[in-house]
């Protein structure tokens, strides 16, 4: 029997699950110094503050994935103020690997000079914004492109001038992924503060804009 695939707009109800696909998710992904709250940066910021721009994505009823979205970035706080607002929040400062990814961070800043390493993207062309996540065993067959087209029509509808995003240039297959949605890389990758790869290796962040109209 084929799986029934289905996105659908986000309920109350689907907090918890939510955050366990944001585990499964990143699992093998750069490990941030954060104690397990990343969802604190980037998903519950988005059930909270613009649950109408979250989609879930489900095979055979379980939620697998997600979608979460921003219509106007200016009206949520940035990643790096939620960064910084999670870290007093949890006490993290006292957390020996919080310390040293932040001293790594101001090393990298230093050395990559002002302007070649990332940071918040503010431009009124491109207002709104989206993260995205799926488990590894449903990646690769439409769901991912599901969730682009509801939150594009999203976009469509609400007359947006355009959306950005910001993902690692190293990961080519979310490059791609990104623009077949019609999402053009803006300006060259910058590096990632802080940031390293499974192998120690410094990441970078690319910029990617579509837009509307």
């Amino acid at each position: 029997m084929t799986a029934a695939h289905a996105v659908r707009t986000f309920t109350d109800a689907d907090r918890a699950p939510l955050r366990e696909v944001f585990r499964r998710a990143g699992e093998g992904a750069a490990t941030l110094p954060f104690g397990g709250h990343e969802e604190s940066i980037w998903l519950i910021p988005y059930m909270d503050g613009e649950p109408q721009s979250l989609f879930v994505a489900t095979v055979d009823g379980e939620i697998v994935g997600y979608l979460t979205g921003c219509v106007d970035s200016a009206r949520m706080p940035s990643e790096e103020e939620r960064i910084y607002r999670l870290v007093a929040e949890q006490r993290l400062y006292l957390r020996p690997a919080t310390l040293r990814f932040f001293a790594r961070s101001l090393s990298d800043t230093v050395r990559a000079g002002r302007g070649r390493s990332a940071s918040t993207f503010a431009d009124p062309a491109w207002p709104a914004h989206l993260h995205i996540r799926l488990v590894p065993r449903v990646r690769g067959h439409g769901l991912g492109s599901q969730l682009m087209n509801r939150w594009l029509d999203r976009l469509r509808e609400l007359d947006s001038p355009g959306c950005h995003l910001q993902t690692e240039a190293e990961n080519t297959g979310a490059l791609t992924f990104f623009e077949r949605h019609g999402f053009l890389r803006h300006g060259d990758p910058v590096l990632i503060p802080g940031m390293r790869g499974s192998a120690g290796e410094r990441l970078h962040q690319q910029t990617m804009v579509w837009r509307c109209r």
